[in-house]
């Protein structure tokens, strides 16, 4: 007894399917295009329900981009002694070797021979509070990639443009990245030179 069997081939299966596809989207009003054409608002990336929503304080970016507003990570909130207006008031230090006492962990090296950064070059004199750029512009520490931009603009410009530094939230979510102090420490940003690592097993394993 011999069995029947047909030899239709698949490519001409996905013609009939689109048709089919477009018959029923033309016969109800629930197809891809009726519910682009009634929407009422424009899609939103934060209405996506896998947004990833940062447990972290954020902030506005005070910069111009190409695409669009996006959010940088706080820098106060990482800042175990802020305000340093608690300490450094207008009234004469009472404490002996306070600075040392206070700040003696901080080892500066930013910049090179005679252009080495003092404190008061990035912090403003009068208010402590604040950063100061080269024009006695205050600047918020949520905002210290402005005042690292005024030198590292070449970085500062890849940072805007995504292609420096991190983002932290997911494609669907909206853009937060990395603050420039959330990899560097300003008082000392170069990484360590370091041999490059690898994954591999060793070979008697």
């Amino acid at each position: 007894m011999k069995i029947l069997t047909l030899h239709f081939p698949f490519r001409f299966l996905i013609p009939v399917a689109v048709f089919l596809n477009c018959q029923l989207a033309m016969a109800g009003h629930d197809s891809v295009m009726d519910r682009i054409q009634t929407a009422d608002q424009p899609f939103d990336n934060m209405q996506v329900e896998s947004a990833y929503q940062l447990p972290v304080k954020t902030v506005l970016v005070k910069e111009p981009y190409q695409g669009g507003v996006f959010r940088v990570l706080a820098r106060k909130d990482a800042i175990s002694r802020y305000r340093c207006s608690v300490c450094h008031t207008r009234k004469p230090p009472q404490a002996r070797d306070g600075a040392i006492i206070a700040h003696g962990d901080i080892r500066i090296n930013h910049g090179q021979g005679e252009n080495e950064l003092a404190c008061i070059e990035c912090h403003d004199r009068l208010d402590r509070d604040f950063l100061v750029d080269m024009e006695g512009k205050k600047i918020d520490f949520d905002h210290s990639y402005q005042l690292c931009g005024q030198c590292h603009f070449r970085p500062k410009r890849d940072w805007l443009g995504g292609a420096h530094g991190k983002r932290v939230t997911y494609w669907a979510g909206e853009r937060v990245v990395m603050n420039c102090t959330s990899c560097h420490n300003p008082h000392s940003p170069a990484f360590k030179t370091k041999m490059p690592e690898t994954y591999s097993l060793p070979l008697d394993e």
